[in-house]
C-alpha cells in the first residue's frame, strides 16, 4: 500500500493537477508552509478562520507586507482548505482581502522609449524591444521558442499566458532580421553546449516522457 503523501507533497499534486503555473504553486507552498510554521506546526485541519485571520494580520501588522502579497497568502490558504484539505469555512467571508492603492500606471514616452532601447545591446536589447512592440509580459518573453516565432505571417504566439490563456500578437517588422541573426547565432551555441554534455532544457506536463529527447532539440 503506498504511503500518503505529506501535507506539502499532496498540496504539490493538486496544484499540477489543477495546471496552475509553476511560480504560483511555489509561491502556495511558501505560504502554507510559513502558515503551519506560524501556528507551532499544528495541522491546518485543526484550525481555521481565526488562525487565517491571525496569520494575514500578522503579515499586515509585523511584517509590513504589501497588499498584493496579503492577498497572494490568502488565496494559498484558501486553496489549501478547499482544494487540498476539502475542508469548508463557514465564516470566510469574514476574513478580509487587503485592499490594493488605487496608482496611475506610468506609460514612457516614444522618447524614452527610444533612450532606454538605445542604451541596450545584445539578448537584453531583444527582449525589452519585444516586450514593447509586441506587448509582452516578462515571462510570456523569457518563455518564448522558436516556434512561437511566425515570420512569415507577421505573429508572435503566446503559448500558456495569463489565466494559462493563448493568444496572438503582432511581429514588430523592425526585429525580424536582428531575430533570426540571434536565433542562428542560438543554434550554434546550443549544439555547441550539447556536444559539452549540457543544453537540455525544462519540459512543461508529460511531454519529458512522451518526447524523451525534445529537451535536447
Amino acid at each position: 500500500m503506498p504511503a500518503t503523501p505529506k501535507l506539502l507533497e499532496e498540496a504539490s499534486i493538486v496544484a499540477r493537477l489543477k495546471h496552475l503555473s509553476l511560480r504560483t504553486e511555489k509561491s502556495y507552498l511558501q505560504h502554507i508552509k510559513r502558515f503551519i510554521l506560524f501556528h507551532d506546526k499544528r495541522h491546518p485541519k485543526e484550525m481555521g478562520e481565526a488562525e487565517i485571520r491571525a496569520y494575514l494580520s500578522d503579515l499586515a501588522v509585523n511584517r509590513n507586507v504589501a497588499a498584493s502579497t496579503q492577498n497572494v497568502a490568502l488565496a494559498a490558504l484558501l486553496f489549501l482548505y478547499k482544494d487540498v484539505l476539502h475542508q469548508t469555512l463557514d465564516r470566510i467571508g469574514e476574513v478580509e482581502r487587503a485592499r490594493l492603492p488605487s496608482r496611475l500606471p506610468v506609460v514612457f514616452t516614444k522618447q524614452e522609449v527610444a533612450a532606454i532601447l538605445g542604451k541596450l545591446t545584445g539578448s537584453c536589447y531583444l527582449a525589452a524591444a519585444l516586450m514593447y512592440g509586441a506587448g509582452l509580459r516578462l515571462m510570456e518573453c523569457m518563455r518564448l521558442r522558436v516556434k512561437d516565432l511566425d515570420f512569415a505571417y507577421n505573429q508572435i504566439h503566446i503559448r500558456s499566458g495569463k489565466g494559462a490563456k493563448d493568444r496572438v500578437t503582432v511581429f514588430p517588422a523592425a526585429l525580424k532580421e536582428p531575430l533570426r541573426k540571434h536565433l542562428l547565432w542560438v543554434k550554434l551555441l546550443h549544439q555547441q553546449d550539447l556536444q559539452e554534455g549540457f543544453g537540455k532544457v525544462m519540459l512543461p506536463y508529460a511531454l519529458e516522457r512522451k518526447l524523451p529527447s525534445a529537451d535536447r532539440k
